[in-house]
């Protein structure tokens, strides 16, 4: 009896351990474990046991924090709620990125607006250290109002952004055609929020008014998820990008809402559109 409870014992362990292997990490809900302020003193806070964290910026300084883990490839959620009112010249960051002059990066930017006026939301991928892959997009709620989250999915074939699990932007992997793609620096998570008036708002035309701050962002459930080395070894996983729904979804957005495609930009490429885009 005891030789069957002990080789019983090991083979839920082993099982257990396999389960394990073909599951996704993950990490998250604390903003006092898994962040730090970067910038920006008391102007950054956490609240509700490590919860709820807040950004704000004001005449003398913006703020913002940075993950204490580093990440490559995996899923990225953060639920945000912007900055409310007149937010014209404020941008709020919140995007993943290595260090250095050849750094990688995903962003997601929120760049505010005058009250009644909405949001854009400027999507971009920086690989060896070249951007210039913009995307932009108007929502379909007010950011303001409440909380919605914004995700990113990174895998070595393909990226893609999500607005409360809808796509809103895939950006496949091209290095088979000479186009660098970021799969090869472990990235940190970052947010700031920051005074941009100089661009941000109408090309700089409207100023941010400083009699309504503070300005202040929220931020709550974090997670992230790191994908197992069993699922990199499938490739049909690797390779697997929307479903039917979310390529219809996807579709929906960027014929409603998307306001800007360097891809489509011919006044800034007028010897044809970069290669990516050429290829899908």
């Amino acid at each position: 009896m005891g030789s069957f409870s002990h080789y019983g014992f090991s083979s839920i362990l082993l099982v257990i351990a396999i389960l394990f292997s073909f599951c996704m990490v993950s990490y998250g809900g604390n903003f006092f474990q898994e962040f730090d302020f970067t910038w920006g003193g008391n102007r950054a806070k956490i609240y509700n046991g490590g919860q709820l964290l807040s950004l704000s910026l004001d005449r003398q300084s913006g703020s913002g924090f940075k993950s204490k883990k580093e990440h490559l490839f995996g899923r990225i959620d953060m639920q945000i709620k912007l900055v409310a009112g007149n937010s014209a010249g404020t941008v709020t960051t919140y995007y993943l990125s290595s260090q250095g002059p050849t750094h990688d990066e995903i962003d997601f930017e929120f760049l505010g607006n005058v009250t009644g006026e909405p949001y854009i939301l400027h999507t971009n991928i920086y690989a060896q250290g070249k951007g210039n892959k913009e995307q932009q997009f108007y929502l379909w709620f007010d950011p303001t109002k409440n909380f919605h989250s914004y995700s990113i999915i990174w895998k070595p074939q393909h990226i893609v952004f999500l607005v409360d699990n809808t796509p809103i932007r895939v950006y496949k992997n091209a290095e088979s055609i000479g186009v660098p793609f970021p799969k090869n620096q472990p990235m940190r998570i970052y947010s700031s929020l920051w005074n941009a008036d100089d661009w941000a708002t109408r090309g700089g035309l409207v100023k941010t008014d400083w009699t309504k701050a503070p300005f202040t962002a929220y931020y709550r459930n974090y997670m992230a998820q790191t994908f197992s080395t069993s699922q990199f070894s499938d490739e049909k996983w690797q390779n697997q990008e929307l479903d039917a729904n979310g390529r219809r979804r996807l579709r929906w957005v960027q014929k409603n809402f998307m306001i800007y495609n360097y891809c489509t930009d011919i006044k800034r490429f007028p010897q044809g559109s970069p290669p990516e885009c050429r290829r899908f």
